[in-house]
């Protein structure tokens, strides 16, 4: 499936289980499992699932410290806009590198089942690393 559509099928799966602790685990699986790439392929699809599944909370905490700022900018309190200002831009930067990085972590995972459940290319199956040279 295509990168983009993998990845904004994850975020969508986020968003909707997000009352589930961890939900972006969940979304970037869902992103690796349907990109059907390499592992490393599931970070970056899980990872970019988990940006775009920020977005909707990242508008949210926007819209509240930017609130809040502006009625400091009303105030003329310019000590107070910067701390507002430094705050979100914090609070945005620790929400985008949680979601993608636990978004990358499922995206791992999503692509680890899909490969171990056989559906993936050039997948491997239970029991292929053993070694059967039973000869001494």
């Amino acid at each position: 499936m295509n990168f983009w559509v993998s990845a904004l099928l994850g975020a969508v799966v986020s968003v909707v289980t997000s009352f589930v602790p961890l939900s972006p685990v969940i979304g970037g699986g869902v992103a690796g499992y349907l990109h059907a790439g390499s592992r490393e392929d599931g970070l970056r699809v899980g990872a970019a699932s988990g940006v775009i599944a920020a977005i909707p909370v990242v508008l949210l905490v926007a819209l509240i410290f930017g609130g809040i700022g502006f009625f400091t900018i009303v105030e003329n309190a310019v000590g107070a806009t910067v701390f507002f200002a430094g705050l979100l831009m914090l609070a945005t930067l620790l929400v985008v590198a949680l979601s993608a990085g636990l978004s990358a972590v499922g995206g791992y995972l999503g692509v680890y089942v899909r490969e171990e459940t056989g559906r993936g290319n050039g997948a491997r199956r239970r029991g292929d690393d053993v070694d059967t040279d039973t000869s001494i």
